[in-house]
């Protein structure tokens, strides 16, 4: 299996420039029923990440998103494959990764759509019965 990122991805992203405040962030994930949203400079690369996780603290609603923002953005090509986005994922213990093309941002791609891969293929263990003894000790 073979998946490609952009077979995933959620393609309409929608992004926050630094200046805009908590509050209109927070209001933006709410309205579109989002938990991340990447966070662009003038020319729309990636400069940080807000997380619902970030705006669970207690925050000033004037205060610009910069604040909070997480500044290490992790991003993937569009024509990779879907593991490696899982491997990403699990390597850093993150659930967004955003997806781009040529620096720019194209989609979003969330554990989420990983789980959902792995129910539409009913993934099941290979070498069930293996596994179990190697963890009887």
């Amino acid at each position: 299996m073979s998946v490609k990122i952009n077979d995933l991805m959620t393609e309409s992203v929608i992004t926050a420039q630094p200046h805009q405040s908590v509050e209109h962030v927070r209001n933006m994930m709410e309205n579109n029923k989002i938990s991340s949203i990447p966070v662009v400079d003038s020319e729309g690369h990636p400069v940080g990440i807000v997380s619902a996780t970030d705006l669970a603290h207690d925050l000033k609603p004037g205060s610009p998103v910069s604040n909070i923002m997480t500044e290490r953005v992790y991003t993937i090509p569009q024509y990779n494959n879907a593991s490696a986005a899982a491997r990403l994922m699990r390597n850093h213990h993150i659930h967004h990764v955003v997806v781009t093309h040529e620096k720019m941002i194209v989609g979003m791609i969330s554990a989420f759509d990983l789980l959902a891969l792995v129910e539409k293929h009913r993934y099941v263990s290979k070498n069930s019965a293996e596994y179990k003894g190697k963890n009887q000790n």
